[in-house]
């Protein structure tokens, strides 16, 4: 490294004294393209080093990254020494990227140079009319345990019109299909996965795809995550306890199955005689404040959700059985 640095203060202070500017220059990187290994949407970006880097091989070659699908108004930006990386995208849509290679401050001894860039695209050339497609897709991992998705089938698809579900997530060595549909005379409308493993907290790919024999059946494309679409089950155990003239404890159990507990959040709806209120809490109790002494009635009801500390979102749980106090 010492030799380079020499070699190149050397030519700097060559071109210095004759007065020449001096100029880094890198290629972008070469055979940049989008590849699919079959995983419904989880794509490899590659490329290879740029022609000429014997130039610089004393130093950290850098390759800044740039991709999005089709219509999105954001990039996603990724600096890398690798030559490659993978993502999930949104087959229903085309994908483009671009790359150029970064010399960094400590390989020129002054600003970052880059590359022009190179350019990519990857689709799925479409078939079938885009109404063929299933709708109204809905998947719901419930109580953390069990997953079930649901569709309808195509706009004035043929009589003969079935459809296929597959999936995939990092774990399996290659795309499953459902095993168990649900099916609405003869035509499959859903899926029950069966035990899955150690899929939260990564990317869940489907695909939906379709057949007939009078025509071509567009296929559909989803990717989520399972912990976002928890429906957990509601407390089975609520009471109500009457504190004081003005006070009411509400208690309820935690949520049977593998949820922890610190996962939850609880919305609370009380009802005292002709008025009712809502409120929210990560506790499984809760004191409440009569808004008369003189109420005749007070009854709750608790459902639970996955809290922000263990999902993106969730999806509410069903309401307890209501407990009411009366006067």
């Amino acid at each position: 490294m010492s030799f380079f640095w020499e070699a190149l203060q050397r030519v700097a202070l060559v071109c210095c004294t004759l007065g020449i500017a001096l100029t880094f220059r890198v290629n972008p990187p070469q055979d940049f393209e989008i590849v699919d290994p079959g995983y419904l949407g989880y794509l490899c970006l590659q490329w290879k080093p740029p022609l000429f880097l014997d130039n610089f091989k004393e130093c950290t070659v850098e390759y800044e990254l740039k991709y999005r699908n089709f219509g999105s108004k954001i990039w996603k930006t990724i600096i890398t020494t690798n030559l490659y990386y993978k993502d999930g995208f949104d087959l229903n849509k085309g994908v483009e990227a671009k790359i150029h290679t970064l010399l960094p401050q400590q390989c020129t001894n002054e600003s970052t140079v880059r590359s022009l860039w190179s350019e990519a695209t990857y689709w799925t050339p479409p078939q079938g009319n885009v109404e063929t497609k299933i709708q109204d897709m809905d998947c719901v991992y419930y109580n953390w345990l069990y997953l079930f998705c649901s569709w309808k089938p195509g706009m004035d698809v043929p009589l003969d019109t079935n459809y296929n579900l597959f999936y995939w997530y990092d774990g399996l060595d290659h795309p499953m299909q459902c095993d168990d549909y649900m099916t609405i005379n003869g035509q499959n409308t859903g899926c029950s996965f069966p035990s899955l493993k150690s899929p939260d907290y990564k990317d869940f790919y489907i695909c939906v795809n379709g057949s007939s024999r009078s025509t071509a059946i567009r296929p559909s494309y989803f990717i989520f995550q399972l912990q976002n679409i928890v429906k957990p089950l509601p407390p089975d155990y609520v009471s109500l306890t009457l504190k004081d003239s003005n006070e009411v404890i509400l208690k309820w159990s935690v949520p049977a199955g593998p949820i922890p507990a610190a996962c939850f959040i609880y919305e609370v709806l009380v009802t005292e005689d002709d008025t009712t209120r809502v409120s929210t809490t990560i506790e499984n109790e809760m004191c409440i404040t009569r808004k008369s002494n003189k109420s005749n009635q007070v009854c709750f009801l608790v459902k639970s959700k996955v809290n922000i500390y263990c999902s993106e979102t969730g999806i509410w749980s069903e309401w307890s059985e209501e407990q009411c106090w009366r006067g």
